[in-house]
């Protein structure tokens, strides 16, 4: 078959002949119809990050969309190693494909289903978002964070904050959901002006896709203008602006800040699956906007350094479903 195919540690995938993936008891044999190029896949097939084997060679994509054996469209996720999602075909836990709404298109699926689960996972999962909550959304200019102000609206949040550092971005978000937009391109302490006065009118919820300056600020600032022991539940998402932040501990001790993370390993994969479940079926009814650049799989070098910030890569296989 053919593959997109990583053979050395932080290289380009190439466009390559590999062998088919048997399949085994418990595994579904799934003709591929588009595989994603997310932020997690690069990683993973760099092998940088936390849930990265490391075993070479294999093929990248941690999820995608085709047709099993009996006709049924799905969406995969955690193809078996070395077997990932940009390939004619990979093989998958049975438990691990969930079936397409009839109205869902296979590229938007493979597109979604990634950026906007970090949101939907966050808020259900983690933070628990009731109705009526507001959310402070830090990077929400991305693919993600943009889906994330949607997801956050959809799920009942009645005040939805975004940041972000483009200007045009960041105005456009307003169509999409958000009632307040706070540039990151301003000096510390506009800015940190602008999060105390948000704080101090009420944020339930973060969800932070940058980490760096703007996550320790916006910490600092919640701190320091959010009313006296009103929880404020800050979930970790992505690390775009930087891996580490300098948290003073008067942080925790003087506020009611709840710090923690979303993703692989904080949430359980059924709890995830159920997540994406909830979120492909909700695409259509809601409304999810979400660019998406389909480009065919043997121009996956040509395509692999894309940045996906405006429109989502997505590798086809030519097969239709």
């Amino acid at each position: 078959m053919k593959a997109a195919l990583v053979k050395q540690p932080g290289a380009t995938p190439v466009y390559a002949d590999f062998a088919e993936p048997p399949v085994t008891e418990g595994l579904a044999r799934v003709a591929v119809i588009a595989s994603a190029l997310s932020h997690v896949t690069k990683s993973r097939a760099s092998g940088k990050h936390y849930s990265a084997s490391g075993a070479l060679p294999l093929v990248p994509g941690i999820d995608g969309t085709g047709v099993l054996a009996d006709g049924t469209r799905v969406y995969f996720v955690l193809p078996e190693a070395p077997f990932g999602g940009m390939a004619e075909y990979c093989v998958v836990n049975a438990a691990h494909c969930i079936p397409l709404p009839a109205e869902l298109d296979a590229v938007t699926a493979a597109a979604i289903a990634i950026p906007g689960m970090s949101s939907w996972a966050a808020l259900v999962e983690r933070a628990r978002l009731v109705k009526g909550e507001t959310v402070l959304i830090n990077g929400a200019t991305g693919v993600s964070g943009r889906l994330a102000v949607q997801i956050a609206k959809y799920l009942g949040a009645g005040k939805v904050i975004a940041t972000g550092r483009n200007a045009e971005a960041l105005q456009s978000l307003r169509a999409l959901g958000a009632d307040v937009t706070i540039s990151l391109a301003q000096d510390s302490a506009a800015l940190e002006s602008e999060f105390k006065t948000q704080f101090h009118q009420g944020i339930d919820v973060v969800l932070d896709y940058l980490w760096g300056a703007s996550a320790e600020l916006l910490l600092v600032s919640g701190a320091k203008a959010a009313p006296e022991a009103v929880p404020i539940r800050f979930v970790q998402i992505g690390a775009i602006s930087g891996q580490a932040i300098n948290l003073p501990g008067a942080v925790l001790r003087s506020s009611s800040i709840e710090l923690m993370g979303s993703g692989i390993g904080s949430i359980p994969m059924p709890r995830i699956q159920h997540a994406i479940g909830q979120l492909l079926n909700a695409t259509v009814p809601g409304g999810f906007r979400i660019a998406t650049k389909p480009v065919p799989l043997a121009q996956v070098e040509e395509h692999w350094a894309d940045d996906g910030s405006q429109a989502r890569v997505v590798f086809t296989t030519g097969l239709r479903g």
